[in-house]
């Protein structure tokens, strides 16, 4: 009697021995499957330059985010522990940081220097024909209008050109050079380095005035004999 009742708690006891297996593997699992989340910044830079790249983005492809780097080449990205972070930009060759998955820090810092990536384009002939041979055929038979009596001869005529020049108003450039032109002769105006309306009129001036009277001291005014005037 008492083995059929063991036997019958036998599957209650394996049950809950299977539940609190189950419970604590539980937190274990969880704790496996969450990665660390890690502050990914950096610096990209060019060549082996510190000279910072402005506008290079950096991007997780797997968790579809990104950003992108400042005028400096400055970045700063929130990643988790595993993850590849592709660094690219134009004229670049692409780049890719791989985050340690067992990586346990909460920031990871690095400086990338991108090597320059030229790509040369093949030549690109346009033509307004289908075939070159079709377009040198049509170019040799064009019927070009001659020089004179022309739309293009008459915009050269000399008269026509004389009077554009005449009556052309003055333009942004040349109305500032005269602007300062005009300033400066104002000002050596003022300070006695330039010609004036004072210094040009001899009667208004006393130098030419003490100059008059010391040639009329002199007798340099009277005539003389022999000296025809």
């Amino acid at each position: 009697m008492s083995c059929l009742f063991q036997l019958r708690r036998f599957p209650y006891l394996f049950a809950l021995l299977l539940l609190g297996l189950l419970l604590t593997a539980a937190p274990e699992a969880r704790a496996q499957g969450k990665r660390r989340v890690v502050q990914f910044t950096g610096i990209v830079a060019s060549g082996d330059s510190l000279l910072g790249v402005p506008g290079a983005t950096v991007y997780v492809p797997k968790a579809g985010r990104g950003t992108a780097t400042n005028a400096y080449g400055y970045f700063s990205l929130a990643v988790l522990a595993g993850d590849s972070i592709v660094i690219r930009s134009l004229g670049y060759a692409n780049q890719t940081v791989i985050i340690p998955a067992d990586y346990q820090r909460q920031s990871y810092s690095v400086i990338v220097q991108l090597q320059e990536d030229a790509t040369i384009l093949p030549e690109v002939r346009v033509f307004p024909y289908s075939t070159e041979k079709e377009f040198k055929r049509a170019f040799l038979a064009l019927n070009l209008p001659k020089e004179r009596g022309s739309s293009a001869a008459d915009n050269l005529n000399e008269q026509l050109m004389r009077r554009i020049f005449n009556t052309q108003p003055m333009g942004a450039v040349a109305n500032y050079r005269n602007t300062m032109s005009q300033q400066q002769l104002d000002h050596d105006r003022r300070m006695g380095m330039a010609p004036n309306q004072y210094s040009n009129n001899p009667l208004l001036n006393p130098f030419s005035w003490l100059q008059l009277i010391q040639q009329v001291k002199k007798g340099e005014f009277k005539k003389k004999e022999g000296v025809d005037y």
